[in-house]
């Protein structure tokens, strides 16, 4: 059972801030610098959730680069006719032929806010794309004072994105250029998700039932708030908000078997996570949390609290997580249901292996590339497609080894 709106509202209020440099950070009130060292307990107590990783070998698999050039690459996505869409964060739209060729700009898309992790993020196509040519873009949006995360729905109609219309904007501004969530997918019911961060500096609004940030949000395809949203809402829950909790969410993966739902997000200093999204459910930031403060200093002396909902698995230290994709697919057969998510610091991609809904284990990939990783997607072809985080971005594809096929 999830918390209440108003035990979370009480651990928040029993805070205080403490400023370190230009941040601050929030940690209980019994958080004295002797209390501290009672807290470590708590934390060294923490159950492991995943196995440590083996490194899986270039061998193991093909690695072919189809595409280079991109600028910060964000994300892909997959055309009837076999081009792929290709986003970057300085706010082009691209298409990269199956021969590898880069198209030129895509005109007519919307001006993101480009500063930091700012900028042009998902691309998704319609459920009907391929009568309505309708495809979705998520985006920052807005000025250094007063800046927010947007999609924005148009048509694409060859070299040109038509009617552009912004669906949806979360309704709270910042002056921070980080921590913007910006992940779209669809669920099994065809309504429309958005990950959303907490800002870096308003950790608290992931535990505010009022704001959109720090949130997975659900919606219509036109933006309207879903009529089945009232069977899950918490109340005082803002009507669009799935659940709540959550840091900087940078993956977002519906698993097209089963309908479940994964996110993966940035922890701190340490405690990265996935988490299983459930309606309602708050996956507690920054009440619990396994990473620490970037001042070293402790956010919360808690992992685990009662009504929070535990992550799949954290990582200490951090990858870095983004980008996330439940693999379904004939090429890699013993894959199926298995994570993938990549790594921006590790410079990795990491298989996640799903046993009945428990991680039993994680393999280590592209280590070679020594790349950092953006985003991952399987193709139609059930071939892993990445990106690298670079001014010389790549599109790559992963194909199983001869050996192994």
């Amino acid at each position: 059972m999830a918390i209440s709106i108003l035990s979370a509202a009480a651990l928040l209020a029993a805070t205080k801030r403490f400023v370190v440099g230009p941040l601050f950070f929030a940690v209980p009130f019994v958080m004295t610098a002797s209390r501290l060292l009672a807290a470590a307990p708590l934390l060294a107590a923490a159950p492991l959730l995943a196995a440590a990783p083996a490194s899986t070998q270039a061998a193991d698999y093909q690695l072919e680069t189809l595409a280079e050039g991109l600028v910060f690459p964000w994300c892909t996505a997959f055309l009837p006719d076999g081009r792929l869409l290709v986003t970057e964060r300085g706010g082009e739209l691209r298409y990269v032929d199956s021969d590898g060729r880069v198209s030129a700009p895509i005109t007519g898309t919307p001006a993101p806010y480009v500063k930091s992790q700012g900028g042009l993020f998902d691309v998704l196509l319609a459920p009907d794309f391929a009568s309505s040519r309708t495809i979705y873009l998520s985006l920052a949006a807005g000025t250094p004072t007063s800046n927010t995360t947007q999609i924005v729905s148009g048509q694409l109609n060859g070299s040109t994105f038509n009617n552009a219309k912004v669906i949806f904007e979360v309704a709270q501004r910042k002056d921070t250029p980080v921590h913007y969530g910006g992940r779209i997918a669809w669920d099994s019911t065809g309504h429309l998700l958005l990950t959303t961060g907490d800002g870096f500096n308003f950790r608290e609004e992931a535990q505010n039932p009022k704001s959109q940030m720090g949130k997975t949000l659900r919606m219509t395809a036109t933006g309207g708030i879903p009529a089945d949203q009232l069977d899950t809402k918490i109340a005082g829950m803002d009507p669009y908000v799935l659940s709540y909790g959550h840091r900087s969410p940078q993956g977002l993966a519906v698993d097209s078997a089963t309908g479940l739902v994964y996110q993966s997000e940035h922890g701190p200093k340490g405690g990265d996570e996935i988490n299983l999204i459930t309606a309602g459910n708050n996956y507690g930031w920054p009440i619990v949390s396994y990473g620490l403060d970037y001042s070293g200093a402790y956010i919360s002396p808690y992992t685990q609290r009662t009504g929070i909902t535990d992550p799949l698995l954290n990582w200490t230290p951090s990858t870095a997580t983004s980008g996330l994709a439940v693999y379904r697919g004939s090429a890699f057969t013993d894959w199926q249901g298995d994570l993938l998510a990549g790594g921006l610091v590790e410079k990795s991609l990491r298989r996640v292996d799903m046993e009945n809904g428990k991680v039993v284990g994680q393999e280590v990939l592209l280590r070679e590339v020594d790349e950092r990783i953006r985003d991952v997607r399987i193709g139609p072809d059930g071939l892993i497609y990445v990106l690298t985080d670079s001014a010389d971005g790549k599109l790559l594809r992963l194909s199983p080894a001869p050996s192994s096929r």
